[in-house]
């Protein structure tokens, strides 16, 4: 895929830093406490969605620091359709703390900056140079960030038990990073098992899942061919849940509902940290279960309903009651009434002024 300037904006100063990482950090722990409060997914798929969003917020927090003092390097987030950070950060970060030890042995030991910030504040009266503050936060970055905590490209959850009352006996998920919406989704696959020990086929499983549900499809079409490649395994509950966008006044205003934040950011009607959340759950069902093949080598596959879309909106109240005006044709189809959130505080805008 290749960036242009359409696809992404550049984080080129200190404000629009903090602004932006604040801007997602709050809006994506708002729509954590959110969903758990409003039982969009069940207790243990909440659960799981917690952990996949830690790794994901853990990530963004690694780009702040990485880049707030870099005066070469700029991150780049998409405006399209999601307002997260373009995937391409993400390899970045991975290859980064891949190199962490080769990066730590060519950086200013830490005892010797901090003599140097001592000395230039101290005895100099000067503000620290930014080249040192780089360099400060260049330690803290390679430091610190694990490479086991960033959010890859494809990151694959444990096979657990069902929960009680589950269509299936098993559970597996798993997360990725579309490369063409740069944004999140994390499944859920509810299934049975033809064996004893699920265990001794969790390596095909998860080669599986890897290879073919790595990226934004029908999903349909990706419960065919984990149907295909599984032959033990039947599939009976998918379900894809779409992390975004986030809209808000970092997004591209193709989208209708970011359209209408822009134009009323622009008119001065709403404060300039205006956000609202789209999530969308995709859920396919099995109906039952049909055999193909030769006599001696029939496999069994499932018949999948038709596809059930959910929508949900989350956003401050008075955003709600904006879109509702602007936007009444989209929120009138929600899974539900839109979920009102927290809204920023306005200290964090760091440049409005």
């Amino acid at each position: 895929m290749i960036v242009t300037p359409l696809d992404s904006a550049i984080l080129d100063s200190k404000d629009q830093y903090v602004f932006y990482h604040k801007m997602i950090d709050f809006s994506l722990k708002e729509l954590i406490v959110a969903v758990q409060e409003k039982q969009i997914l069940n207790q243990q798929e909440l659960l799981l969605f917690k952990q996949y969003s830690d790794l994901l917020l853990y990530s963004i927090e690694a780009m702040r620091v990485k880049y707030m003092y870099d005066d070469e390097e700029n991150m780049k987030v998409d405006l399209t359709d999601s307002s997260f950070p373009n995937y391409l950060e993400f390899r970045y970060l991975f290859n980064d703390l891949a190199l962490r030890e080769d990066y730590l042995e060519k950086l200013t030991g830490i005892e010797t900056l901090k003599d140097e910030f001592l000395d230039t504040l101290m005895r100099k009266k000067e503000p620290i140079p930014k080249r040192k503050l780089f360099q400060a936060a260049s330690i803290v970055y390679y430091s610190s960030a694990k490479k086991e905590y960033i959010f890859n490209r494809f990151v694959q959850g444990k096979i657990i038990p069902a929960p009680e009352g589950s269509v299936a006996e098993h559970l597996v998920s798993w997360s990725f990073y579309d490369v063409s919406h740069n944004r999140p989704f994390i499944c859920y696959m509810y299934f049975n098992y033809d064996g004893k020990d699920v265990e001794s086929y969790k390596d095909e499983i998860y080669e599986t899942l890897k290879n073919i549900a790595d990226r934004e499809m029908a999903l349909d079409t990706m419960a065919y061919g984990i149907d295909k490649r599984l032959p033990k395994v039947f599939p009976k509950l998918i379900k894809r849940v779409d992390l975004g966008p986030i809209h808000n006044v970092f997004a591209k205003d193709e989208n209708k509902l970011t359209h209408a934040i822009l134009q009323s950011i622009a008119n001065k009607e709403i404060p300039l940290e205006s956000y609202a959340i789209s999530l969308k759950i995709d859920e396919l069902k099995s109906s039952s279960e049909f055999k193909e093949g030769s006599f001696f080598s029939k496999q069994t596959f499932q018949r999948w309903d038709a596809m059930y879309r959910q929508r949900y909106i989350f956003a401050p109240h008075r955003i709600i009651q904006m879109l509702y005006n602007k936007t009444p044709e989209i929120m009138n189809k929600l899974a539900m009434s839109p979920v009102q959130v927290s809204s920023i505080q306005s200290s964090v805008v760091s440049n409005e002024k």
